[in-house]
C-alpha cells in the first residue's frame, strides 16, 4: 500500500510543472472511466465540466480529471488532457472518434512566480505522458507548484504549501483517498495547532489568520487569489448522486485542517471518483463520506509538509 490515491486501482496520476515560473498541472486519468461528482464551496471558484457532473445529466462517467494553477487560464490545461485521451482512445463513444470528459478545477497562482507563466494544453499533455501508478510526488509538485497559505498580510507573510494525498483502506476492502492541492486564504492546522499560514512580518511567528480577521473593521483583500482543489477516490461503487454527496461531505476534512475555510476569497472545490471495483448491498454513502473527510484533512496536512520539507520553492 502507498498511502495515497494510487492506493485505487485503474488510477493514474500525472504531473507536470514550471518551478521558475511556480505553476502546475496534475491529471487523475481513469481509463475505463469512472462516476464522478463535484461539490463546489468557495465563492470563487474557476472549472470546467462541472455542470455535467450534475446527477440529472446524462453523462455518467468521465475519463480525467484535472487540477492546475494559472487561474481562469489554467483552463486551457484540460485541452492537451483531451488530445492525449482522444490518441489513446479512451473517451466517449461518437462513432467517428472518443470524446473524452475531462472536468477541472483551477486555483490562483500567478503571484507566486511568473504570472505569464501558465499551465497550457502542452504542460498538460506532458503531465499525462508522466501519468502512473507507482509514483506520486507531494509538495510542490503539479497543481501544487505555486500554491501558498496565510494570505491575510500578503506574499511577505504567507508560507509555501503545495500538493498532498493519503488514503485508508477499512477491514471490507473499501479504499478512500484524497489528493489535494492547497493554496487556501486562511492557515493549515494539524491537530488544532497551526503548522503553515499568516505569519507576522519578522517571520518568527503565526499570527492566526482567524483571531486577527475577527477583530478587522472590514473585508480582507485577496478576493479569488486562493482557493484549495481536490479529488476524492474510491473503489466503492457510487452513484453520480452518492458521490457527489462525498465529495460534499469531504469539504468537513477542509474546515478541520484550514482555518477560515471556503471564505468569499476561495473556490474550494472538491470532485469524487467511484472506480466501481466494489460493491455493497448494504448503505455505505456515509461511510465512504466519513472516511473521505479524513483523508482529506490528511491530505492537506501531507501538501504543507511536503512542501515546506522541500528546497524547490
Amino acid at each position: 500500500m502507498k498511502n495515497n490515491i494510487l492506493d485505487i486501482k485503474g488510477i493514474l496520476v500525472g504531473q507536470a510543472e514550471d518551478q521558475k515560473g511556480k505553476t502546475g498541472v496534475t491529471v487523475v486519468i481513469v481509463p475505463d472511466g469512472a462516476v464522478c461528482g463535484v461539490d463546489v464551496r468557495g465563492a470563487a471558484p474557476g472549472t470546467r465540466e462541472t455542470d455535467l457532473l450534475d446527477p440529472v445529466n446524462s453523462m455518467e462517467k468521465v475519463n480525467a480529471v484535472v487540477l492546475s494553477g494559472g487561474s481562469a487560464f489554467g483552463l486551457e490545461a484540460s485541452s492537451g488532457v483531451m488530445e492525449y485521451l482522444e490518441k489513446k482512445g479512451w473517451g466517449f463513444e461518437v462513432g467517428c472518434t472518443v470524446v473524452p470528459i475531462v472536468p477541472q478545477a483551477v486555483l490562483f497562482d500567478l503571484a507566486c512566480g511568473d504570472y505569464r507563466c501558465r499551465p497550457d494544453k502542452k504542460m498538460a499533455y506532458t503531465a499525462c505522458e508522466n501519468a502512473n501508478n507507482e509514483i506520486l510526488k507531494e509538495g510542490s509538485f503539479g497543481a501544487g507548484c505555486g500554491a501558498n497559505v496565510g494570505k491575510l498580510c500578503g506574499t511577505e507573510c504567507w508560507t509555501k504549501s503545495g500538493i498532498g494525498s493519503y488514503a485508508e483502506t477499512l477491514e471490507n476492502g473499501i479504499t478512500v483517498a484524497a489528493l489535494i492541492a492547497v493554496n487556501a486564504f486562511g492557515d493549515v492546522l494539524e491537530n488544532g495547532k497551526i503548522i503553515a499560514g499568516t505569519m507576522n512580518v519578522e517571520r518568527t511567528a503565526f499570527i492566526d489568520t482567524e483571531k486577527t480577521m475577527l477583530k478587522m473593521s472590514s473585508a480582507p483583500a485577496f478576493h479569488g487569489q486562493n482557493t484549495t482543489i481536490g479529488i476524492i477516490a474510491t473503489n466503492a461503487t457510487l452513484t453520480k448522486a452518492q458521490s457527489k454527496k462525498v465529495a460534499g461531505m469531504a469539504h468537513d476534512g477542509l474546515a478541520r485542517a484550514i482555518h477560515p475555510v471556503h471564505t468569499q476569497l476561495d473556490g474550494d472545490t472538491l470532485f469524487c471518483l467511484s472506480t466501481g471495483e466494489i460493491q455493497s448491498e448494504k448503505p455505505i454513502v456515509d461511510l465512504v463520506g466519513t472516511l473521505a473527510a479524513r483523508v482529506t484533512e490528511q491530505a492537506v496536512i501531507r501538501a504543507v509538509k511536503k512542501a515546506n520539507e522541500s528546497s524547490l520553492f
